[in-house]
Order: C-alpha cells, then sequence, then structure tokens
C-alpha cells in the first residue's frame, strides 16, 4: 500500500485494545461470555437506556427489533431511501414490505411528509436513519407513531453518540440500533448493539439472539453453569462475541474522546470550505449534535466543468480517499424492480446523489493529514470551476 495514500477510515486501535485481546485468547472464552455481559453493562450506563443487547451486526439488531415487534408477512414498515440497504433488507426478511420514501433536503434525514403519505392500514412501524450521524425530527417522529400506533426503530448505526435536544441517541425509541463495523465510531470490526426501555421487547430480543435459547444459556459451559437448556422458541445465531467485546470494552472507554477529534475535523473542514461556491456543505440542525461520522458535501454541478467521478479519481489520485453515502435504496436493483420504484418518485435523494461524496473524518488523523484533504480537495475544486 502507499504509505502516502490516506484512507477513507481507519479504526482508532491502540494497545489497549491489543492487550485486552491478547487476555481473552488467554482466557479461553472466545465466544458470548462474561466480557459479551460486561459490555453491554458498560454501554447501557453510557447510553442511559434500561437495556442494552449485543448482536453479531447492526442488520442482526433490526431483525431481531423488528421480530420483537411483531412484523408479520404483508406488513408495511417505512424506511428512507437514503441508507444503507441493510434498513430496508431487514424488513424483506417477514415477507413484510419496505415503504421506501424521500428525505429531507437540507439533512438528508426521513422527512415527516413523506412518512404521513406513506401511511396506510399495512403500516407497523417506522424506521428513521440518523444519516451521517445528526439525529432525525425525532419528536414528530415519535409523535405521528404514538398516533397511529405504530413502533418506532432507530437506525443508529452513525450516531455513537449523537444528542437530540440534549437527549442521548438511544433513549428516544421504542428500539435503537447501533453499529460496531469496521468503519464506525465505535468498532468491534463486525457488531451491533439493541437499546430499549421496553421489558418485553429486550427479553424477546436477548432469547432469540442464540438459537431461542432461554436468557442465560450461554452461562452453561462456565463453572457455576448449568449443562441444562431449552429452546422456547426458534431464534437465530445473532450472538456477540468476547473477542468482539475485547475491542468494544477499550473503544467504550474513548468514545468520547473519538467524537472530540472528529468534531475538530469537521470545525476544520466547515472553517476552509465555507465560502467556496463549487460545494454546499451539509446542514446541522441548531438543537442536535451529530455523531460525526460522514462528513458529507455537496459539488455543485452547475459551477464545475467535471462530474463527481472526475472528482474522486483526482482525489484518489492525490493520495485522498474518500466514499459515498448512499447510492439511495430506490436505485438499488432489487428494490426498484420489485417494488416498482422510479426516480420521479424520490425527487431530492435523486438529485442529491450524483453531487455527494464524504470526506475523511476519524480520530488518528493529524493535523497534517486534514489540512492534506483541505489543500488537495480545494485546488481540484478550483481547477475544475467553470
Amino acid at each position: 500500500m502507499n504509505k502516502d495514500y490516506l484512507l477513507f477510515h481507519r479504526p482508532f486501535i491502540t494497545e489497549e485494545e491489543i492487550n485486552e485481546m491478547v487476555d481473552t485468547l488467554r482466557s479461553g472464552w472466545l465466544s458470548m461470555g462474561p466480557k459479551t455481559i460486561r459490555f453491554e453493562e458498560e454501554f447501557n450506563k453510557y447510553i442511559g437506556s434500561k437495556t442494552s443487547i449485543a448482536v453479531s451486526s447492526w442488520t442482526a439488531a433490526g431483525h431481531l427489533a423488528l421480530e420483537a415487534f411483531g412484523i408479520q408477512r404483508d406488513d408495511e414498515v417505512i424506511v428512507p431511501t437514503m441508507t444503507f440497504p441493510a434498513t430496508a433488507e431487514i424488513v424483506c426478511y417477514f415477507g413484510a414490505k419496505p415503504v421506501i420514501v424521500d428525505v429531507e433536503e437540507d439533512t438528508l434525514n426521513i422527512s415527516l411528509k413523506e412518512i404521513e403519505k406513506a401511511l396506510t392500514p399495512k403500516t407497523k412501524a417506522i424506521i428513521p436513519v440518523h444519516y451521517g450521524g445528526q439525529p432525525c425530527d425525532m419528536d414528530e417522529i415519535m409523535g405521528f407513531a404514538k398516533h397511529h400506533n405504530l413502533k418506532v426503530l432507530e437506525d443508529a448505526a452513525h450516531s455513537l453518540p449523537a444528542y437530540y435536544k440534549g437527549r442521548k441517541i438511544g433513549t428516544i425509541a421504542d428500539v435503537t440500533c447501533f453499529s460496531f463495523y469496521a468503519t464506525k465510531t465505535l468498532s468491534t470490526g463486525e457488531g451491533g448493539m439493541i437499546c430499549t426501555n421496553d421489558e418485553e421487547i429486550a427479553n424477546r430480543c436477548a432469547i432469540m439472539r442464540l438459537h431461542g435459547i432461554n436468557r442465560d444459556a450461554w452461562k452453561r459451559y462456565s463453572e457455576s453453569g448449568s449443562w441444562y437448556y431449552e429452546v422456547v422458541a426458534p431464534g437465530f445465531k445473532y450472538n456477540f462475541t468476547d473477542l468482539q467485546a475485547s475491542l468494544g470494552l477499550p473503544q467504550l472507554k474513548k468514545v468520547d474522546d473519538m467524537w472530540n477529534s472528529r468534531k475538530y475535523i469537521a470545525s476544520q473542514y466547515t472553517e476552509a470550505f465555507k465560502d467556496l461556491d463549487t460545494i454546499t456543505l451539509h446542514t446541522i440542525k441548531p438543537d442536535r449534535e451529530s455523531s460525526w461520522h460522514l462528513y458529507p458535501v455537496r459539488l455543485n454541478l452547475e459551477m464545475l466543468k467535471v462530474g463527481r467521478a472526475q472528482i474522486i479519481e483526482e482525489l484518489k489520485q492525490n493520495n485522498v480517499g474518500v466514499g459515498v453515502h448512499f447510492m439511495p435504496v430506490h436505485q438499488h436493483l432489487f428494490y426498484s424492480e420489485t417494488f416498482k420504484l422510479d426516480d420521479k418518485n424520490y425527487p431530492v435523494a435523486s438529485s442529491v446523489f450524483p453531487r455527494l461524496l464524504s470526506l475523511p473524518i476519524y480520530p488518528g488523523m493529524t493535523d497534517k493529514n486534514v489540512d492534506k484533504v483541505i489543500s488537495v480537495f480545494t485546488d481540484i475544486l478550483k481547477k475544475h470551476r467553470k
């Protein structure tokens, strides 16, 4: 690998994670065990929810949450088009229909107006996605859901930590699902967490994550455990492991420090780019705080002689990695063909997507790295300005 190439993302791993991992390997307990339980407890304290349940991925978390909601074949669940397809995919697992709607122009979060238009007698739940780490309009969404007797599952894959009107994401909806994928703000390689204040939902998710075995079956191989266990429902193999918890525990200790690093980088970018007429910066509403998982910008293509692909290619040629978040769900082949979706019904997402790119923003980036991104990106935009 080119040593001068600045990756789009790099997990912030230190000796603390390495030492914790070695300790787990030496303990002989690799799958779900005492460190997983400790990680759940520490995460729960940090978020402030009543229960946190660690699972193998965000997708597993979302699937279990919808199962606990009682989603069934032919039910409908409203999801935004500006998200990774897993948000819609989990609805399909039940033979239910993901009703994919457009987003707000300024934040790219799900539009309440579009939620209202999508409501039918078959609607059972809403999955708002906190795009880039900025919370959706949760008061309005929760009020609408309560009025229509709907469940709300927050897709908080991007938003650890984030705040909505002073409340931490993870404490507002019926269920909140976090992601610990390699690129996320807390990384365990793969992994996810279900947070809820609903005891019935929590108990169901805890049972269903491990084959439907009664809750503490993981203890059966411990000194204090019993060989006896009982399957009470046809569950899934979605459990977290102590190997993952070995990364999660030290990551959780520094999650706020990592957030402060991202906020600092975001402020540097915003100051450097605020007067450029070739891009539009992402809007953050004043009553909420973003995790800054992403730093998305929109190319003002009307002011440029080239398209996004050329800009990205030149950034890479100058050793700066970037991402694109996201190709709208309604444009993916499976969803567009299966549900007969068309760009004309998604004017915001369809217009914004060709302009979007995400700049590197992660702890471990030096001031020199940040200055490089600013300098290279600014020079390329200047070079191609009409």
